[in-house]
């Protein structure tokens, strides 16, 4: 079985041959960490995503089919869609705020719900939609990445291909934009 193919493993592994699975996790295990790696930037993380990526093909009924491409860039596909979900499963569980009991007591009453901050909350919301206009897209998307979706500037550099330091130049134009429209509605009222 040795010189089995990556198809011929995999046809095996459905039918749960042991030996065919540890054959193709040492042919590969060392490709997948590294992309990994190279994707999370954490060892725990990559380890992590190894895990997942030869559960997935321990338990898959469905899998990879010789017809359609090389087994090795199905295996980089999985890979790549795994550490996706693992990125995303992290962000979501990272943005989970636990409270203790002994915090209860500090979390703040309602008194922020009376109707002139829920007035004046929608007077803010207002000001800054209207100072959109004054934005282009690219920093109307900045501030929404920054300030609403949480995402950190340099997360953003690399979605947007760019260096930090032009993301954060940006940020600040925006932000000194917005603040300017911001003052003259406030001397305006």
């Amino acid at each position: 079985m040795q010189k089995a193919t990556d198809g011929e493993l995999m046809r095996l592994i459905r039918g749960r041959d042991r030996d065919a699975f540890e054959q193709l996790y040492d042919r590969y295990v060392k490709l997948v960490y590294s992309f990994a790696l190279k994707s999370v930037r954490s060892e725990q993380a990559a380890k992590e995503i190894v895990q997942l990526v030869f559960t997935r093909l321990w338990t898959t009924e469905k899998g990879y089919n010789p017809d359609k491409g090389q087994f090795v860039n199905w295996l980089i596909t999985v890979t790549r869609n795994m550490t996706i979900d693992y990125a995303r499963n992290q962000r979501k569980h990272e943005s989970i705020v636990a409270i203790e009991p002994d915090q209860w007591v500090k979390i703040p009453d309602d008194s922020l719900n009376t109707p002139e901050a829920k007035v004046t909350r929608l007077w803010v919301r207002e000001q800054i939609r209207d100072a959109y206009h004054l934005l282009s897209d690219n920093q109307i998307k900045l501030i929404e990445r920054v300030y609403w979706e949480g995402y950190t500037l340099s997360e953003i550099a690399e979605m947007n291909n760019e260096p930090l330091g032009t993301i954060k130049s940006r940020l600040h134009q925006s932000l000194k934009v917005l603040r300017k429209h911001l003052t003259t509605q406030e001397e305006g009222t």
